[in-house]
């Protein structure tokens, strides 16, 4: 087995270039991979038959570990992209626990338990009378990471203890 880190040089990106988060989100991940010295690829899909294509040809290019953006759509096609990285057998992480626990490696992303709560709150406040567009912009502060244990083994993984200890959740 090995550690799962720094052993990915190569990080590929998956993105939906029909999402508007993508101006935001592609940035961040390039600036990451910049500062931590790795080789980025970035492929696009907005269907689920470009999903098939985008991953093989993210293998082809030598992907060592694949992070999927955030978004409805690969939310809805959570399953898919579990096989598909099962298949090829390349560590995948994710921005929504649910497709670790479809089978996915890691996730790390807004807690939607409590960004729900946050939205009763909000709408509570515009129940009450307060008018929407005087109201704070809400964004995201918790934010959790979620690691399948049963991935990593079939994957040859080893997870440091020190990574798992910081998990808000491990799936065994």
């Amino acid at each position: 087995m090995h550690e799962i880190a720094p052993a990915a040089t190569v990080v590929a990106f998956l993105t939906n270039p029909k999402d508007p988060e993508l101006t935001r989100q592609l940035p961040a991940v390039q600036d990451g991979a910049r500062a931590l010295g790795l080789r980025l690829i970035v492929a696009n899909a907005a269907t689920p038959s470009e999903i098939d294509v985008a991953y093989d040809g993210l293998v082809k290019q030598g992907a060592d570990a694949v992070f999927v953006a955030s978004g409805p759509f690969f939310v809805n096609q959570r399953a898919q992209l579990v096989a598909l990285a099962a298949r090829h057998a390349v560590p995948c992480a994710y921005s929504e626990r649910e497709a670790v626990v479809a089978g996915g490696l890691m996730s790390y992303g807004n807690d939607l338990k409590d960004a729900y709560r946050r939205n009763g709150l909000y709408v509570a406040r515009i129940l009450r009378g307060h008018k929407p567009g005087d109201l704070p912009i809400d964004a995201a502060t918790k934010f959790e990471l979620v690691i399948n244990l049963k991935t990593a083994k079939a994957l040859g993984l080893n997870i440091p203890e020190t990574f798992l200890a910081r998990a808000d959740e491990v799936i065994e």
